[in-house]
């Protein structure tokens, strides 16, 4: 996997496929570009498809200091642009979906299209009575697992990551071992990101400006507030399509890869039509 200085910073990246349209996934906090590797063979048998590991994640360079996740988004801009790898159809999950939606309003000319999967852009409920009660339980948690990493126990926050916001109770012995390695070696960037003050916000009237296809798809088992992010972000987007993956959550590429395939295939497919068509 190739290691690349961009944007001042070392990051691991990997391109499969030959031919077709060039895809960029952005993966969430805590993992790296493996979390792709159930989706990645069946997408490069028709696309190119860029992975990378954010900086801080894995193979990737971690910078000293705060970060921010407008450092991700200009990684990002910057990478598709070193490898030539644009205008693309990106596609973000989680804190991935934030940076995805970030550079769409800042930098529509990258894009064919984009995808992307329940960001947490939280910023946006703060007027909304019907998540209060939810994100006052999520902070909750959130300040359980930044007390276990502050005080050096990365193991046990990211333990306490998986069990109480992501996958629920049990669910980290049942992780394999590989998994849980990079859940704790990524723990400290994910703490980072925790720490900056822009990671949960978006400024929706940037947004506005794109105006290629977009997907915004959610999980049946997610948390109901990711919907009512979702609402405020399709309500700013001119071609917004919706999609829900019955019986997932949070990390369908995970859960259900061949649905995802055919749900990011399907629409990229009919994004290429209808830019034929005008």
């Amino acid at each position: 996997m190739p290691r690349t200085e961009i944007n001042g910073m070392q990051l691991h990246w990997e391109l499969d496929g030959g031919a077709g349209a060039p895809i960029v996934l952005v993966h969430g906090s805590w993992g790296d570009h493996h979390n792709w590797a159930p989706i990645v063979p069946a997408l490069s048998t028709s696309f190119r498809v860029l992975t990378y590991d954010r900086r801080g994640h894995s193979g990737s360079e971690r910078p000293e200091g705060q970060g921010s996740v407008l450092d991700d988004v200009a990684d990002l801009a910057a990478l598709v642009e070193h490898l030539d790898h644009f205008p693309a159809h990106v596609i973000g999950n989680s804190f991935g979906a934030s940076i995805v939606l970030r550079l769409a309003g800042e930098r529509p000319e990258l894009f064919r299209s984009l995808i992307v999967h329940e960001p947490p852009l939280f910023g946006l409920l703060k007027d909304e009575p019907k998540a209060r009660s939810m994100l006052v339980a999520v902070q909750e948690r959130i300040a359980a697992v930044v007390e276990l990493l502050t005080a050096g126990d990365f193991t046990g926050g990211a333990r306490q990551f998986v069990e109480t916001i992501a996958f629920g109770p049990g669910a980290w012995e049942n992780l394999p071992q590989a998994t849980r390695d990079t859940f704790v070696f990524n723990a400290p960037t994910w703490l980072d990101e925790v720490r900056d003050p822009d990671a949960l916000e978006i400024d929706l009237n940037c947004l506005r400006k794109f105006s290629a296809p977009a997907l915004l798809t959610v999980g049946e088992q997610s948390p109901p507030f990711f919907p009512l992010v979702v609402d405020r972000i399709a309500d700013a987007l001119a071609q917004a399509e919706r999609y829900t993956f019955a019986e997932a959550g949070h990390v369908p590429h995970l859960s259900h890869p061949e649905e995802h395939v055919r749900v990011v295939a399907g629409f990229i497919q009919g994004a290429a039509v209808s830019s034929v068509g005008t």
